[in-house]
């Protein structure tokens, strides 16, 4: 059953690949991303191409938001599925990052989330029906050296997954989290480093590992056994397709590194504490005309 789903940061990455990949599955996607008519220009025209809807959304905004959710439902008259894909990265001495640079990507990575989510449950709601899908990382259940900022935001991810699959879950509406390991797509190349160079050199030798950690993982991405980006978007189609009431809270796609270990250990601790409340009820999803 073909589904209208909006897909935020769908310019390039990740985000371009889910895209096309649910729009060839029968969908009808809307592609949302900054500036599609001069900085995203080309992307925007070549989703077009493809018969794909683009249209104008920045996370960091509201009114940006609220107007492409509207855009969706005057062009589609309703809205199934939404994916929070967009995002930054950021690699390097945390100290040497400014607050205003924290600001930023939280503002994209978790903020964002909140905006979209905001400005789209009520519609959910209301149909009783729907599903999200947040786009995490396996470094929300680990922290990898020099990339602890950019961690936090997807830790706090995992957080705000959790709250809202438990709010949500007597409201028919799924929330999946989808954790991605590392791939070769743009994200290395617009990983954004410390403004403040100085501090990052008071620390010395140390001062110069985040910079060979890139280069060893783009060394690594052009090897013929080099991990296919193309995977994660397969994974979404796949949750898309399956029923309602069998998805699994989490997804991870590529090496876990371990991840998978943490999820199934934070999974027997969390259903552990809602026992202990009383609301056990809140880990299956029910069915909005049944819910009480």
């Amino acid at each position: 059953m073909s589904k209208t789903i909006l897909i935020t940061g769908a310019s390039t990455g990740f985000g371009r690949d889910i895209t096309e990949t649910l729009s060839k599955a029968g969908h009808r996607v809307f592609a949302s991303m900054r500036d599609p008519d001069r900085r995203n220009r080309f992307h925007a025209e070549a989703l077009r191409g493809q018969n794909i809807d683009v249209v104008e959304l920045d996370v960091t905004d509201d009114a940006s938001v609220s107007r492409a959710v509207q855009t969706v439902l005057a062009k589609a008259g309703h809205l199934d599925v939404l994916v929070n894909n967009a995002g930054a990265g950021t690699a390097g001495i945390s100290e040497a990052f400014t607050t205003e640079q924290l600001q930023a990507i939280f503002d994209v990575n978790v903020f964002g989330i909140q905006r979209t989510l905001r400005a789209i449950l009520p519609i959910f709601r209301k149909q009783g029906d729907g599903l999200v899908v947040n786009i995490g990382s396996v470094l929300g259940r680990f922290t990898l050296p020099f990339f602890g900022i950019y961690g936090a935001t997807k830790f706090a991810v995992e957080a705000l997954t959790d709250g809202y699959r438990y709010d949500l879950s007597q409201l028919g509406v799924d929330v999946v989290l989808v954790q991605p390991s590392a791939y070769p797509t743009n994200f290395f190349a617009a990983t954004q480093a410390p403004d403040d160079q100085d501090r990052a050199q008071a620390y010395g030798e140390v001062s110069g590992i985040p910079q060979k950690l890139l280069e060893t993982f783009e060394g690594n991405f052009k090897s013929n056994d080099a991990p296919n980006p193309h995977e994660v978007a397969e994974a979404i189609l796949r949750l898309v397709q399956q029923p309602v009431g069998s998805r699994p809270d989490r997804v991870i796609v590529g090496a876990a590194f371990g991840a998978d270990t943490v999820n199934a250990q934070a999974a027997a601790v969390q259903k552990q504490v809602l026992d202990n409340f009383g609301l056990g009820f809140l880990n299956t999803l029910r069915s909005a005309h049944t819910a009480v």
